[in-house]
């Protein structure tokens, strides 16, 4: 958003200076990108006079010219029809930059003739295209004599030449500031100035117009709810006045014509972007229709633009005549021999707007304000200010309004809380202030309810109302004060429970061995099917591209996308991990915490000693178990095979506490790694942190240490099983025996094959466990731990269908 000074004090009334102004700009959210100043070009010319010009006697169209300057008479052969004696003109001298012809003079010989200096014309000043001769000052103009600055003699007799422009960045919730009187309102809320009243005057139809305006039914519930015109006829189309296009050419537009130029300078002063159309080529009436896909349009851009169905579109009795709200035809543009026009003033819903233009990839000055948001209720207004414009700059006689649809209503209230702004801001900022900062805004009360306006739909709640008096009121006073310190007690943690949590398992993870990801939480529809998402209720509305359409369902295909790149690179042993949401849907409650890492290659570099080995589904099974038993999880737990299909059937497993699944682990499934382009062989786990059940006691030490002085006894059992029997419910079966004597059970044999099945019988195999009992309050009797001994056979032969192996 670009504007100068001069057209910023046509609606603030301010002594500010133009530094105070853009400081105060980037402190309000409106951060300025330049200040150009377009007097410092021009500071090194100064004023001289033409005393005697006469014909180079070595060229027809030179005069060689001997000019009073603040050095004295100095000779300089101008080229200048004009170039005559007496003539009050603008000097460059040897050593000054022109920046028109991007040139630093020096003293040139033209003809034989040597020249000390150059009188410049406006194109050679940027001051406009004109270059028919040299600039000719009035000799009773101000600061008009011989050794004034030609800068200050802009400054009196055309001020806007040396006019400062300001460009501000503007961020996509302002729409609002994209005109210069919302840029205004916000200066004058922060006390730089008054916001002028802006009068609105309804300007009274002569005669009926005979052009009428519709909005297809389909469309103006949404896409157009207001679509007005009216007819203006006997207009005379030349060039705009100096002082619009002097602004136009400012902020890097170009003036074209009267009435171009009016509707661009209601899109920049007013964010109110117009469409004029010629009247004698249009046929019929206008009607905002859809189109039905394959129709054709030359737009002013000089571009043709094949049109999708559904598109907006306004078309007379024949033909599309323009996009909505986007760019108009090139058929009925006007020219300088347009006489009747059809000023159109519309709101187009930013949505199907930014929609459009992105299909057909369109950017205009019009697209740019609909898509953020215009202000509805001004529509009718800024065609009735627009009609006055033209009829003062063209002429012409105006037909009453035509109007289909109605202004939407904007209208909701929220709650201003004084002591929350105060308390969320930090600084003591009264209610009063508060109120008034509001009001400066555009802000109406119904007691405490504040309305916003119209021309703000950013604002869509109380945070909001907080967010504003809080610019307006400048963090840059917030003073540091220290947090008030507790005096008496032990202060309570500063983390939640599940915070620490997941920091332990965020460090356990990197200890292991593991380097850190953070990959993006959105993903492509395809990566996202393979692992159980890419549903409708996670795609994203407004996707950033292609590849980030949906939430991820887990953590696992960020991290093979990671590893897929890495390996390209010939990095082929990899240890990633991630620490993060995943989403099951679109809703608060569908969020999960977890933590997942992920092994690619070889467990070690290479050696002597042979050490290298690929990656397989027990090197995950250890870091999943040191991970849960960091974060605290029990130590007797149970491992099922109910896994994702992203895992491999037969080589991984899930840690579960009955129902309640806490991590699963295993080699990745083969066609997952094909899918995702990653070389195998590639083990992972995945830890549901929040799964994990809390302590009861909640003490923020830990509990005693808990040792017996009493000797421990361990005792040996081997059993004959069917082949398919798992170790682990040997393993669950001998703790259930004695709970509170039993402190370990493990697996330290197991005889399989064919000289097993010799031994045992086909199908057969042996399992040997180590049990160790812990005595806690006296000694164990021989009997008591052989009582023991026959539990632990009995427990484990039920529950695997085997026998005490002798």
């Amino acid at each position: 958003m670009k504007f100068t000074l001069s057209w910023l004090k046509d609606h603030l009334e301010t002594e500010a200076s133009v530094t105070e102004i853009a400081d105060a700009l980037t402190d309000l959210g409106l951060e300025v990108e330049e200040v150009v100043n377009p007097g410092a070009k021009l500071a090194p010319f100064t004023i001289a006079k033409v005393l005697h010009a006469e014909k180079h006697p070595d060229a027809d169209k030179l005069r060689v010219c001997r000019v009073l300057t603040d050095e004295g008479e100095k000779v300089i052969v101008c080229g200048a029809p004009n170039a005559r004696a007496g003539i009050t003109v603008v000097l460059a001298k040897p050593g000054d930059y022109v920046p028109g012809i991007d040139t630093t003079l020096g003293i040139g010989k033209i003809r034989g003739i040597e020249s000390h200096g150059m009188m410049c014309s406006e194109r050679e000043l940027e001051l406009s295209d004109e270059h028919n001769g040299i600039i000719e000052l009035p000799e009773d103009s101000l600061n008009s004599e011989v050794g004034c600055k030609f800068i200050d003699w802009l400054a009196e007799n055309r001020p806007e030449a040396v006019d400062p422009m300001i460009h501000i960045k503007i961020t996509p919730n302002r729409p609002d500031a994209l005109g210069v009187r919302g840029v205004a309102r916000d200066l004058a809320a922060r006390g730089l100035g008054r916001l002028k009243p802006l009068e609105i005057e309804a300007v009274p139809g002569g005669f009926e117009s005979p052009i009428k305006v519709e909005i297809d039914a389909t469309l103006k519930e949404k896409g157009c709810p207001l679509f007005a015109g009216r007819l203006i006829r006997g207009v005379k189309n030349g060039p705009s006045p100096d002082w619009l296009q002097a602004r136009l050419r400012a902020i890097g537009l170009r003036p074209i014509s009267a009435l171009v130029d009016i509707t661009n300078f209601f899109t920049y002063d007013l964010n109110r972007p117009l469409h004029v159309f010629d009247a004698a080529k249009v046929a019929g009436n206008l009607r905002i229709v859809p189109a039905k896909g394959g129709e054709e349009l030359l737009a002013l851009d000089g571009k043709t633009y094949t049109l999708r169905p559904g598109q907006m579109v306004i078309c007379d009795d024949a033909q599309p005549e323009s996009l909505a709200g986007i760019m108009g035809g090139e058929l009925s543009g006007c020219t300088e021999e347009t006489v009747d026009v059809f000023l159109e003033s519309a709101y187009w819903d930013p949505i199907t707007i930014a929609t459009t233009g992105r299909a057909l990839k369109i950017n205009s000055d019009a697209r740019y304000r609909f898509e953020r948001g215009v202000d509805p209720e001004f529509t009718l207004p800024g065609l009735e200010l627009a009609t006055q414009m033209v009829l003062d700059l063209c002429g012409g006689e105006a037909s009453n309004v035509v109007m289909d649809g109605a202004v939407p209503d904007t209208k909701r209230a929220y709650k201003l809380d004084p002591a929350r702004v105060i308390s969320l801001v930090g600084m003591e900022i009264p209610e009063a202030t508060q109120r008034e900062t509001l009001t400066a805004l555009g802000f109406t009360f119904e007691g405490d309810m504040a309305c916003p306006p119209s021309w703000r739909p950013d604002v869509l709640g109380e945070a909001d109302l907080v967010e504003e008096v809080a610019r307006i009121a400048s963090l840059t006073k917030l003073v540091g004060r220290p947090m008030a310190r507790e005096t008496t007690g032990v202060p309570g943690p500063v983390l939640t429970p599940i915070q620490t949590r997941e920091r332990t398992a965020r460090r356990t993870i990197a200890a292991l061995g593991y380097n850190e990801c953070v990959t993006y939480s959105f993903i492509d529809a395809k990566s996202a099917a393979l692992f159980g998402g890419g549903l409708e209720a996670t795609r994203i509305e407004n996707p950033i591209s292609s590849e980030m359409t949906h939430l991820r369902p887990d953590l696992l295909p960020g991290l093979l996308q990671a590893a897929a790149r890495n390996q390209a690179r010939g990095f082929a042993d990899l240890a990633l991990f991630e620490v993060g949401p995943a989403f099951s849907g679109g809703e608060p409650g569908d969020q999960a915490l977890q933590a997942a890492g992920l092994l690619v290659g070889a467990s070690a570099p290479r050696d002597p000693w042979a050490s290298r080995r690929p990656v397989d589904l027990y090197d995950a099974k250890a870091d999943v178990e040191a991970v849960l038993a960091a974060i605290g999880a029990p130590a007797r737990v149970q491992i099922n095979r109910k896994v994702a299909g992203w895992f491999h059937p037969g080589r991984s497993g899930t840690i579960a506490l009955g129902p309640n699944a806490l991590a699963s682990f295993g080699e990745v499934h083969p066609k997952v790694l094909r899918e995702m382009g990653v070389k195998g062989p590639a083990v992972a786990f995945t830890v549901w942190i929040e799964a994990v059940p809390f302590p009861k006691a909640k003490t923020p030490t830990r509990p005693a240490l808990a040792l017996s002085d009493l000797q421990a006894v361990e005792r040996d059992f081997a059993f004959v099983v069917d082949a398919g029997v798992e170790a682990l419910t040997a393993v669950n079966a001998a703790y259930g025996a004695d709970k509170a004597l039993i402190e370990a059970v493990s697996v330290f044999d197991q005889f399989t094959g064919a000289k097993a099945e010799e031994q045992m019988g086909a199908g057969k195999k042996s399992i040997a466990l180590s049990v160790r009992l812990q005595p806690r309050d006296k000694t164990l009797t021989d009997a008591e731990i052989e009582a023991v001994s026959a539990k632990v056979v009995e427990k484990v032969t039920k529950a695997t269908g085997g026998v005490q192996r002798k």
